[in-house]
């Protein structure tokens, strides 16, 4: 009998904090949802982790087979500080209590001035700063877009290789990789372009060298008259948790400033103490003129903005930001919860000991399989790529096994690089050490065996 023929479990950290296997990975329950997902959602929308989830909270993920997986994965970076925090879950009642809905665009509320108010405040840079507020990351990137163009009155805009910016029109234009996300789609936007990004791994260039290669380019084929924006992750996500070459983007921002261009960052997956910091961008010591945000804003809840210097958010005329749903009086409250809680609760050092756990660990198996090409990331975002020792190619069937072995074991973990050769952590920053250490002991026998 399923866990769903009984009460509801209750999430959050109450959860017992263990990996638990009553079934194998899919069970009974989950197998009938999952033929029930067949038959009525559309076949391009996939999954990863084949379970009916039923609660999760602290580090783990319960399904309706009552089998209990430790999540590195947080939703893809979503439920960063913990699903089902309690002072989230409080929050969120409480609102929906009062009202749902007005649309900020018709009746304000001071939720979404207080999300606004915290952005400004929190993001990097002392200067005067302005935000708006969206649903998800993919709109919050279009409407920077829309701002530096609007602001610059250019068109071009510049993204990087192995960039990830969404799955709308726009974004996808952005985005570097085709499958999944481009092929069969087009047309795309115009005026969108691509530079190298610095990728020590694999180009061997300093930051500085790297920088020089991607201005020379922009330069050549685009003309910094032109160009409204420059468009980066700071440290990349889906393309790989790539982190640029120590002076890179320092060059990249004061080429920007030099020559009028909106210098754009992508703080979307790795934002909001994820990398150890509140934004990766003060990591780097850089100050972008706009930042995006969604993910981990909000413990869940579908949140996103931009937010961004004053005289270039006020750019765009009244009416032309905005949206129905966009700053959910639901969703700021959530956030209102999560923003207390990364301050409260120091989530920021939090990721920083995680990360030494998982770099520690990682570096480990490195050190005896050669297979392990690269350990990189910073705070509680560390990936793994994997390649063939002998050439250095990358080997996405690697990856993929390992991957699909965790889960069987009851590790959740997710593949992700534009040759889709790594596997990525992003444990939710609630997860307690013994989990930690055990989901890894799990990757570590996973790799043995493949």
């Amino acid at each position: 009998m399923s866990l769903t023929d009984h009460a509801p479990l209750v999430g959050g950290p109450s959860l017992p904090q263990e990996r638990r296997l009553v079934t194998p990975i899919p069970g009974p329950a989950s197998q009938e949802l999952l033929a029930r997902k067949a038959a009525a959602v559309a076949s391009g929308v996939g999954h990863t982790v084949p379970i009916h989830a039923v609660a999760a909270g602290g580090g783990v993920v319960v399904d309706a087979d009552g089998n209990s997986l430790i999540d590195l994965g947080s939703g893809i970076a979503v439920t960063t500080v913990g699903n089902a925090h309690p002072a989230v879950v409080a929050a969120v009642q409480a609102q929906v209590a009062q009202f749902t809905h007005t649309c900020f665009m018709i009746s304000p509320y001071e939720s979404y001035v207080a999300v606004a108010e915290a952005l400004n405040r929190l993001t990097p840079g002392d200067h005067a700063k302005k935000s708006a507020l969206f649903n998800s990351g993919a709109e919050a990137v279009e409407n920077a877009v829309k701002i530096a163009r609007k602001a610059t009155g250019r068109q071009a805009v510049v993204a990087f290789d192995h960039a990830y910016h969404g799955r709308t029109n726009l974004t996808m234009a952005l985005t570097a990789k085709s499958m999944p996300y481009k092929s069969g789609f087009g047309p795309f936007a115009s005026e969108v372009y691509r530079a190298p990004m610095s990728y020590p791994f694999r180009d061997g260039l300093s930051g500085a060298d790297a920088a020089a290669k991607a201005i020379s380019l922009i330069e050549k084929q685009i003309g910094a008259d032109n160009l409204a924006a420059v468009l980066i992750e700071p440290i990349q996500g889906e393309g790989g948790f790539i982190v640029p070459a120590d002076g890179f983007l320092p060059a990249l921002v004061d080429w920007c400033r030099a020559n009028g261009v909106v210098f754009i960052a992508d703080e979307v997956q790795s934002g909001f103490a994820r990398t150890g910091a509140m934004f990766a961008s003060d990591l780097f010591g850089i100050v972008p003129d706009l930042v995006t945000t969604a993910k981990g804003i909000a413990g869940g809840l579908p949140l996103a903005a931009v937010t961004g210097r004053t005289e270039l958010m006020d750019a765009a005329h009244a009416g032309g930001l905005g949206g129905t749903y966009g700053g959910n009086p639901i969703a700021c409250a959530a956030a209102l919860a999560a923003i207390q809680a990364f301050e409260d609760e120091d989530l920021s050092a939090r990721a920083r000991e995680l990360g030494e756990v998982l770099v520690g660990r990682l570096r480990s198996i490195q050190s005896s399989d050669p297979r392990v090409g690269d350990v990189r990331g910073r705070g509680a975002m560390i990936a793994a790529e994997f390649v063939d020792p002998a050439t250095g190619q990358p080997d996405a069937a690697l990856a993929g096994a390992v991957a699909k072995a965790c889960i069987a074991e009851g590790v959740i973990v997710l593949t992700c690089g534009t040759y889709g050769n790594v596997i990525r952590f992003l444990p939710p920053l609630s997860i307690p050490d013994h989990l930690l250490g055990e989901g890894l002991d799990v990757v570590a026998a996973a790799l043995a065996a493949a």
